[in-house]
């Protein structure tokens, strides 16, 4: 599968949590993607970029929290995160850039 632009713009970047570290023992990645990306163009993208087998998708919208920054109000932006189970011997080690 060859790797195009719009991959990049799928993936935003790798999600480095406590959460994330223990889903990757279980053979899961997760993924900040864009906002309009689908299940299909998630695992697509995954495939090419790292060249892995993906197993499934799992999707989840955080909605942005409202914060005061020395009394001013703001909200923090939606972000969409993709959990990608990939199949059995197939990783990806986030620690190292693309």
């Amino acid at each position: 599968m060859s790797t195009k632009p719009e991959h990049y713009d799928v993936i935003v970047k790798p999600v480095i949590t406590e959460k994330a570290t223990m889903a990757s023992e279980h053979g899961a990645v997760v993924f900040q993607v864009a906002k309009t990306a689908s299940k299909p163009q998630i695992k697509e993208a995954v495939e090419a970029l790292f060249g892995v087998k993906v197993k499934a998708v799992n999707t989840t919208i955080t909605k942005g929290k409202t914060k005061r920054f020395r009394g001013i109000a703001g909200v923090r932006s939606d972000v969409k995160k993709a959990y990608v189970t990939l199949e059995e011997g197939n990783t990806i080690d986030v620690s190292t850039g693309l």
